[in-house]
């Protein structure tokens, strides 16, 4: 009688904590991570957002999960959380993984990781791929600095708050839509941030016909009237322009004395920067005064 074949070695670092939050792919399914298929094979436990789109991948990433598979939705997530966080303080290996992309970001997963914060059990990520950052980088606005809001709300006061923010935001901003909703929300963004606002409209990332609609917002409306929009959507936002910083008359009194020392007239030279910047030329004039006064 042959006894059994050991279990085979864990990668070493793959399990430094009992909880491990691995981003999937959001659609190629090239872009999954060695590391996840190690971690899928070996988890004791994996909290899936959908079970059964979790076993697809499995299959299609040919990985044989041993551990016992539950669900981790937003319906459930409070109780499952304490649920899943007792495992791992007595000594389970957790994954954490949703339907595409990155656990906690727009999809559960943020509920379990305070619960485990607050439980003293480590957590950790195996970072992948994100249709934020991938729409971010593909948008050709603005990188450096960004924010993102989820799903807006379909209307009502918090629609209402994100708009307005939009209207004054400067930096980049990243929304998610469903394909039915993207042509109306971003009509309403070309009425309330101004049809000149630039913005992507970026959907099926990384899947086969993937596409990106650049341009302005009102150009974008334009463009989705007349077709109907598929897939997964992501809404890259451009910021609004920082506006110019107010000059003072005090600074612009210090042009005025520049151009006497050219000789020009004073009070010729205080209409001239007046006209120049949409100042009273009177309040230019006595500013120059006081501040070739002071000198």
């Amino acid at each position: 009688m042959t006894s059994p074949s050991p279990a085979p070695a864990l990668p070493d670092g793959l399990w430094d904590a009992p909880v491990v939050l691995a981003a999937t792919p959001i659609g190629n399914l090239s872009d999954a991570t060695d590391r996840l298929r190690a971690l899928l094979a070996s988890a004791e436990i994996i909290a899936a957002e959908d079970t059964r789109r979790t076993r697809h991948l499995c299959q299609a990433l040919g990985v044989s999960p041993a551990g016992r598979m539950v669900s981790l939705h937003e319906h459930n997530e409070a109780a499952r959380a304490a649920e899943v966080v007792a495992a791992a303080t007595e000594g389970a290996r957790v994954l954490v993984v949703s339907d595409a992309g990155m656990p906690g970001v727009s999809d559960p997963g943020f509920r379990l990781v305070t619960a485990a914060i607050a439980a003293d059990v480590g957590v950790t990520v195996a970072p992948g791929a994100s249709a934020v950052t991938t729409a971010l980088a593909l948008s050709g606005l603005p990188t450096d600095r960004f924010t993102f809001a989820g799903f807006p709300a379909r209307k009502g006061a918090e629609r209402r708050r994100l708009v307005r923010r939009l209207v004054n935001e400067e930096w980049t901003t990243v929304l998610l839509e469903s394909p039915h909703r993207t042509a109306a929300t971003v009509a309403e963004l070309a009425e309330q941030l101004g049809a000149g606002r630039r913005a992507a409209v970026c959907r099926e990332l990384t899947k086969k016909h993937e596409e990106v609609l650049r341009g302005t917002l009102g150009e974008l409306t334009e463009q989705l009237v007349e077709r109907e929009v598929r897939g997964e959507v992501v809404l890259v936002i451009g910021g609004a322009e920082e506006p110019e910083e107010e000059i003072t008359a005090e600074e612009l009194a210090a042009e005025v004395l520049r151009r006497t020392e050219a000789g020009v007239k004073l009070k010729v030279a205080a209409k001239e920067v007046a006209a120049d910047h949409g100042f009273s030329s009177r309040e230019l004039y006595d500013a120059a005064l006081s501040l070739r006064g002071a000198s």
